[in-house]
């Protein structure tokens, strides 16, 4: 007869498999539900909520379904480096893009402007290549002999959801789940410049749209290696309607319709394969544990992505949930709620500030009228220059 599970965790991305890896690391027999995928594509971006998948039984549509080729690329700062370093799973080489320098616009002339140097590190974050990392994880996890993976869940003392936004579990653990949606969609390619992006990420804030170019080192197939400092990776968050447009247009007009944004800056832009897009929102559960279940990463909760923090925070997450595990007392289960709760208070508190910031920041400069725009370049101009503020806000998104 085999023994029994400890843990059993619903879903298998990236915050799943890590966590998988942290509490194999405290000899707990692991139980890892891993789906059978309808399509390897498809099935990556349903399960990490980077695509839209069909609700009340009506069809995506086509503007939602996923491309042939995976487009998302995440920014990781030094906490979740670390993290990732201590579990032998950070994609190195071409996957890992460090960012030296950020820059911001406003709606005008208001300008912002972040280095690693200033920090005294080595870069502000590391923008991953998601098929790398998930590659770098399953090697992992296929060799730990202390997790199994399952296509069910399975009984364990604890039950843990990974599922993303999507899960299914979370009804039947009672927990109801809070969505405020944005009347937004982000929109996302990779694209390659006729200039070197020379590790600096670019953000703008124009007209109500949120355009993000973050610096990658491939062009997430690992192909056209030779071009690697020349990809960038798009995150356009756009109103609903835009966002159907956008991925409607040629290729070359969706270019055109960037550059109109971001100008000359970031060099001439263009797509290196297909689009994504997916609707926004913030999310939370009520309760994220109770006796024998917790919820972690964005089945507990989702942020705004301006600000690049979804998957530091899920991260901590599993990084904070294994910590208590490990540090209960001997007597204590690992099912037991009062543990659990250990947890939750841990994580709460940061989630809900995040979600404050992100939550804000989108509605500020969701706001079209002139005279919004004029407070929004002020602020930023005396963000600018606010010295220890500007300081103190760089090392904790950098995760210092």
């Amino acid at each position: 007869m085999s023994k029994p599970f400890d843990v059993c965790i619903r879903g298998a991305g990236i915050v799943g498999r890590t966590l998988a890896l942290l509490l194999a690391r405290e000899r707990l027999r692991v139980a890892l539900v891993v789906q059978p995928p309808r399509d390897a594509a498809a099935q990556a971006a349903i399960a990490t909520g980077t695509v839209a998948e069909a609700t009340d039984g009506a069809p995506a549509s086509t503007a939602d379904r996923e491309p042939k080729t995976d487009v998302r690329a995440y920014a990781l700062n030094s906490a979740s480096r670390q993290l990732l370093e201590n579990l032998r799973v950070w994609p190195e080489n071409a996957f890992a893009t460090p960012v030296l320098k950020m820059q911001v616009w406003g709606d005008d002339r208001a300008r912002l402007d972040f280095s690693a140097q200033a920090l005294g590190q080595p870069a502000l974050a590391w923008i991953a290549d998601v098929p790398a990392l998930e590659q770098q994880l399953m090697q992992a996890v296929r060799y730990q002999p202390q997790i199994e993976t399952v296509d069910a869940p399975v009984k364990a003392a604890l039950q843990v959801v990974c599922e993303g936004q999507k899960s299914t579990s979370r009804n039947e653990f009672g927990a109801t789940w809070t969505v405020k949606p944005y009347p937004q969609k982000a929109v996302a390619a990779r694209l390659i410049s006729d200039r070197p992006h020379q590790g600096v990420a670019r953000q703008w804030f124009h007209n109500g749209e949120i355009v993000a170019l973050l610096p990658v080192s491939s062009t997430g197939s690992g192909e056209n290696l030779a071009q690697s400092g020349n990809s960038v990776a798009l995150v356009w968050s756009v109103g609903t309607e835009r966002a159907h447009a956008l991925q409607r247009m040629p290729d070359s007009e969706f270019c055109a319709a960037l550059q109109q944004v971001c100008g000359d800056i970031p060099g001439q832009l263009a797509l290196l394969g297909d689009r994504s897009s997916w609707p926004l929102a913030l999310s939370s559960a009520d309760r994220w544990v109770g006796p024998g279940w917790a919820l972690a990463g964005d089945a507990a909760h989702t942020v705004h992505p301006l600000a690049g923090q979804g998957l530091n925070l899920g991260l901590a997450d599993a990084d904070s949930l294994a910590h208590v595990i490990a540090q209960r007392e001997y007597w204590r289960g690992l099912g037991d709620e009062k543990l659990l709760r250990r947890y939750e208070r841990a994580r709460k508190g940061d989630i809900a500030a995040m979600s404050v910031v992100t939550d804000g920041l989108h509605g500020l400069f969701a706001q079209t009228d002139s005279r919004w725009q004029g407070m929004r370049d002020w602020g930023m101009n005396s963000f600018a220059r606010s010295g220890p503020l500007k300081s103190w806000v760089m090392r904790r998104a950098a995760g210092l």
